[in-house]
């Protein structure tokens, strides 16, 4: 779709269209499991204005489902992309036929040859009492352990940092004695994928005191297991 194309339906996807529109629907789940209940997240088709919904997560928050129309906003939403190549909004305020108050915001989705086929929408609804939101922003008795996620800035810094995560668990681990514990840091670290990153050997060899042909044997051992 070119910017200089007024406001209209595509028309029949293609097949690379139909799997970016599938992929976004994973988004669409990911984000609304992570903001919680109160969030509605939606994508727009672009194949029908009238029944643009395709995929519509807590949709009790606006009264839509599967197959509504496209909005006014997202109509708009599109003009200007059409005509400025902007392809997302700053995040705005908005109310839906209750007065309840949200915070939304929406991009343009690209398919097959940078070709706009949808939109994908965030719409948070304010007027949910505070404690219910913040309850979906904790961890409470009932859920697992926080994960350990290391947010290093350089791939060094990672590796260090999941290294030492696993070498402090393998030291706690009563059931697997001292000579094994290398070994056993190394496949976990392989489990984990830190092998993919670079110099992620070296750096492992460093912080455990032994060859980088050591782990290279760990590695081949395990890669031998598992064919």
């Amino acid at each position: 779709m070119n910017k200089d194309e007024s406001i209209k339906d595509i028309g029949l996807f293609t097949d690379a269209d139909t799997e970016c529109m599938k992929s976004f629907s994973h988004l669409a789940e990911m984000i609304a499991g992570l903001i919680g209940p109160h969030c509605e997240v939606v994508l727009h088709s672009f194949e029908d204005h009238n029944a643009s919904v395709n995929k519509i997560i807590n949709g009790h928050h606006t009264g839509r489902t599967i197959g509504s129309p496209i909005t006014d906003m997202g109509l708009k939403t599109l003009q200007l992309f059409n005509k400025t190549g902007i392809n997302n909004t700053l995040s705005y305020f908005t109310r839906n036929k209750k007065g309840e108050l949200f915070k939304s915001a929406t991009s343009v989705l690209f398919g097959e040859e940078g070709k706009a086929i949808g939109l994908f929408c965030v719409n948070i609804n304010l007027s949910v009492p505070f404690h219910q939101m913040l309850e979906t922003l904790i961890p409470d008795g009932e859920e697992p352990m926080p994960f350990t996620e290391h947010f290093g800035a350089s791939p060094h810094e990672v590796v260090m940092e999941a290294a030492d995560n696993v070498i402090a668990s393998v030291q706690r681990d009563v059931m697997i004695t001292s000579k094994f514990k290398n070994k056993a840091v190394v496949n976990q670290l392989y489990n984990n994928g830190i092998f993919e990153l670079k110099d992620a050997v070296k750096i492992v060899a460093a912080r455990l005191g032994i060859t980088r042909y050591a782990i290279y044997k760990y590695l081949r051992e395990r890669k031998s297991r598992q064919a």
